[in-house]
């Protein structure tokens, strides 16, 4: 699969170095073009519509989150490239596909397109497709906590479940379900089941996801209609679901 790529970044040096690792080493990107400041990167992105953004952390008024803000809905990955490693946390806040140390390792550049290059593919693939499952129906009950006692529910009729603060909401197909356990609690108690933690609001039962919608992190339908959000952070794992 072929990427189409952007680099932002101040150096001159550096981007020269990374343009030719990735002429290189990169068979499969072709850099559509550099920007030196957040203000040059942002009408390259909305001028190239690129797959794949490498991007520096530190930059002349400004850096790359306040970039990143600065595009809600984006459809690229991101990689970043920074000489600072504490900035990774907020890499991964800020859902970067990758995070690359300068000096530039090639192992790793490499390791940074494939893995951006399969959440591209599969992204693709799938995207307004009514998709099947590799997993099989969930077979299984769950007990509920009750104020009265518990209520056994079977796992395939849950559609979904959503975080409300301390309590997670139960989504079946006619009805909703309060109860007083966080989303934390249900996704450790469903990790045997195909279930998928896609948001931090969002646990969805895939075998009812109907659709992926791309975008920043996308979104899925679900058999009832519903629209749910993907968090960028999930989309790898969300998609690893799906053939």
């Amino acid at each position: 699969m072929k990427l189409n790529a952007i680099i932002v970044e101040d150096e001159a040096n550096s981007r020269e170095i990374l343009g030719i690792y990735i002429s290189k080493y990169c068979k499969d990107v072709l850099v559509k073009g550099e920007a030196a400041t957040i203000k040059e990167g942002l009408a390259l992105i909305k001028k190239e519509n690129p797959d794949l953004v490498f991007l520096d952390v530190e930059m002349p008024f400004g850096n790359a989150f306040d970039l990143l803000d600065q595009v809600p809905d984006r459809s690229f990955e991101t990689v970043f490239v920074t000489a600072y490693d504490h900035y990774a946390i907020d890499a991964l806040n800020s859902h970067a596909a990758y995070y690359l140390m300068k000096p530039i390792n090639i192992d790793e550049l490499i390791k940074a397109v494939a893995h951006v290059t399969e959440i591209k593919k599969k992204e693709s693939a799938l995207e307004g497709r009514v998709l099947q499952s590799k997993l099989k129906k969930a077979e299984g009950k769950i007990t509920l906590p009750q104020q009265d006692g518990f209520q056994v529910l079977e796992v395939n009729d849950i559609l979904y479940c959503k975080a409300d603060d301390n309590y997670t909401e139960i989504y079946l197909e006619n009805k909703k379900i309060l109860v007083s356990k966080t989303l934390k609690y249900f996704e450790e108690a469903l990790s045997d089941f195909p279930f998928a933690r896609i948001h931090k609001s969002y646990l969805v039962n895939v075998n009812e996801v109907q659709k992926y919608k791309k975008g920043k992190g996308g979104s899925v339908v679900l058999s009832n209609g519903k629209e749910l959000s993907v968090s960028a952070s999930k989309k790898a794992s969300l998609l690893s679901f799906f053939e």
